[in-house]
């Protein structure tokens, strides 16, 4: 795959006649969410953010159908990080739960497993990230196919959606080393939320940040957002600039968190 627009919209078309196929009656609608959504996606780094809704629990033999498909979509995808995809009954969708049940998940680093152990299946418990793809969907996603997103979801209370991408960067002053660009546009997107209630993208969170921020974190801040839109790369940094803004980061995140209990 190329990677533009047009091979994007035909991948998902694909994506989109497949999962029909194999669910059926049952499926209730397709959702996107993630930077394909939000109008920031690189198709050297970004994955494609999925939600499928359906109305009863699947069988084994459905669940594994959809990984030995989803494995084959996901080859096709080569330079990105694949596809992430998530199924939840429709009952979660229009009544919201915290954490929030999920019927089966694929993502890259459940990839190696569905790949070499046979009969392998993430699902059937809960998982507190939900929250914040929900709300994503809600604001800003995007319809594949089924019932529209106002007719389905319900708004996720922000107590949970904050619970939810706080505990995404939870880690951050360890993470930050080796994850860079993750964690500190994460961190701008978090905090952008807690002062401003806008639910946003990374690299939105990144912009915001080098227009509030003070001006010593803009060169990391440009850096980062370069290296996500694919214009540059931070194979050389200055590791404890980095610490110092994660923790400076933390250090805000958790005052405006106060504020907003």
């Amino acid at each position: 795959m190329k990677g533009d627009m047009a091979d994007i919209d035909a991948f998902l078309e694909k994506a989109v006649s497949i999962f029909r196929s194999i669910l059926s009656d049952n499926l209730t609608g397709i959702y996107l969410h993630g930077s394909l959504a939000m109008g920031c996606f690189n198709p050297q780094k970004s994955d494609i953010d999925l939600i499928l809704v359906v109305k009863n629990k699947l069988s084994k033999e459905e669940l594994q159908l959809m990984t030995r498909h989803i494995l084959l979509l996901d080859h096709d995808l080569t330079g990105s990080n694949g596809i992430e995809l998530s199924i939840i009954l429709e009952s979660y969708a229009k009544e919201f739960a915290y954490p929030t049940p999920f019927e089966y998940h694929y993502s890259e680093s459940h990839r190696e497993r569905y790949q070499s152990e046979p009969g392998y299946l993430c699902g059937g418990f809960e998982d507190p990230d939900l929250a914040a793809h929900l709300t994503v969907i809600y604001y800003r996603g995007r319809t594949l196919w089924g019932v529209p997103i106002p007719e389905l979801f319900k708004p996720v209370e922000s107590i949970h959606y904050i619970q939810s991408i706080l505990g995404d960067i939870s880690e951050a002053s360890k993470g930050i080393i080796d994850l860079p660009v993750y964690y500190s546009l994460n961190l701008c997107r978090v905090l952008l939320y807690l002062r401003e209630g806008e639910v946003s993208s990374k690299q939105e969170g990144g912009e915001w940040g080098l227009r509030v921020l003070p001006s010593k974190y803009h060169a990391i801040l440009r850096a980062c957002l370069d290296d996500y839109m694919g214009q540059g790369n931070l194979s050389e940094r200055d590791e404890s600039r980095f610490i110092e803004f994660a923790d400076c980061m933390q250090a805000e995140i958790k005052k405006a968190a106060k504020g907003s209990g």
